[in-house]
């Protein structure tokens, strides 16, 4: 509140409009706007209400160590302050050495591992969409390793090694018999037999 003397010599009490803004933008959540005009009060007027004001909005923005201040400045230069006034106060600092507390002990601690989220999975359509060609290629990461399990028979070297084998075996049988070595005679009709 600034004061001003009036005609006669009377003290005329009226509100300083910034301090009016201080109020509203405190009461609509404009913290930093609030603290701003409460410190050019304070800073002009050197009056403690100020002080309780900066601390709430210090405490609002989550700055612990710049509320404790201006509440204990508060306290320390606000005269005739009332027991319950000196709780709720109180009661500010506590919460605001709590939030200190609680972010040194998040600063000391070691981070905690992110939990490992699965690839996401894109379904392939089942018939080409016209639209398709037009959209944003999906890219999906690659799916997380599975533990080791024991390799089918198709993945073992023994069975290509019996597969090429019998291969073997089998070319080597026809050739045997000379499947490779017949020559159809071009003058012969088909399904005749011309020797």
């Amino acid at each position: 509140m600034v004061t001003t003397v009036g005609w006669g010599g009377r003290a005329l009490a009226g509100p300083d409009p910034r301090e009016l803004q201080a109020r509203q933008d405190f009461v609509e959540g404009r913290y930093q706007q609030a603290l701003d005009l409460f410190a050019r009060l304070y800073a002009e007027t050197l009056h403690p209400n100020y002080l309780r004001n900066i601390g709430r909005c210090q405490q609002n923005l989550k700055r612990p160590e710049r509320a404790i201040s201006s509440f204990r400045d508060y306290l320390h230069k606000a005269k005739e302050v009332s027991p319950a006034e000196r709780q709720e106060i109180e009661g500010y600092i506590k919460e605001m050495e709590d939030l200190k507390a609680e972010r040194e002990r998040e600063a000391k601690a070691p981070p905690a591992p992110e939990p490992a989220s699965p690839a996401p999975v894109t379904p392939l359509p089942s018939s080409p969409q016209p639209e398709a060609a037009n959209a944003p290629a999906v890219v999906s990461a690659a799916p997380a390793e599975a533990p080791p399990a024991e390799k089918p028979v198709y993945a073992r070297w023994w069975f290509w090694a019996l597969i090429g084998g019998a291969v073997a075996v089998g070319v080597g049988a026809a050739a045997a018999a000379g499947a490779f070595t017949k020559t159809a005679d071009a003058s012969c009709p088909t399904g005749i037999s011309c020797h």
